[in-house]
């Protein structure tokens, strides 16, 4: 039987920055997030307007990436009630799997941009354990979008764990998208993992 398959939209949502955060251990200070996403920002846009080759600028978003992102609580997060139901192994394969789609799907459409500008907002606290921190981002000869950006502290630094656009938060897009993929296939995480493999494959091309 052929594995369920995400869509393009689906990996690109949990590519951007769906992610799921553990329990923070201390308070957001909306300040610091702020600055932090405004440093992540400034180094973003550095590479994706140097003057470099495409792979090399995919290349060094990637880096980024799996610097700020909290990708193993945003994983654990979007996988929801089927970590529990995970053998050990899945859940290893799992968050495997979600860096790879992650980085890779982020860093193949960012290293293409050029010309990008970043403008910080307002920040604010969300919750006890986190933060929102808008930005206006903007790009050649397309309209200005906002991104709301959620940060919390994990293990004493700030990481990204969810990325709001017009009004819709991406990580919990791609909890229920990836809930949907497993119990198409029969309740069973494999097909999740499945459905992962050859989205990488597709992207390895």
């Amino acid at each position: 039987m052929t594995p369920p398959r995400l869509s393009r939209r689906t990996l690109f949502g949990a590519a951007l920055l769906s992610l799921p955060a553990l329990p923070a251990l201390a308070q957001m200070d909306p300040n610091r997030a702020a600055a932090f996403i405004q440093a992540t920002g400034q180094e973003l846009v550095g590479v994706l307007n140097a003057n470099a080759p495409v792979e090399r600028r995919r290349a060094a978003v990637a880096e980024i990436l799996r610097r700020s992102v909290d990708i193993e609580g945003t994983g654990r997060f979007i996988l929801g009630r089927w970590w529990r139901a995970a053998s050990p192994a899945e859940q290893a394969e799992f968050l495997r799997l979600f860096e790879e789609v992650l980085i890779r799907n982020l860093a193949s459409r960012f290293g293409e941009y050029q010309g990008v500008q970043f403008a910080l907002g307002r920040a604010q606290q969300r919750t006890e354990d986190d933060a929102l921190v808008t930005t206006v981002v903007q790009r050649p000869g397309s309209a200005a979008f906002t991104l709301d950006w959620r940060v919390a502290e994990v293990n004493g630094q700030p990481r990204i764990v969810d990325l709001v656009a017009e009004g819709a938060s991406l990580r919990l897009t791609q909890r229920s998208e990836y809930s949907a993929v497993i119990q198409r296939g029969g309740n069973q995480v494999g097909a999740l993992l499945n459905a992962m493999r050859q989205q990488i494959a597709q992207l390895s091309r």
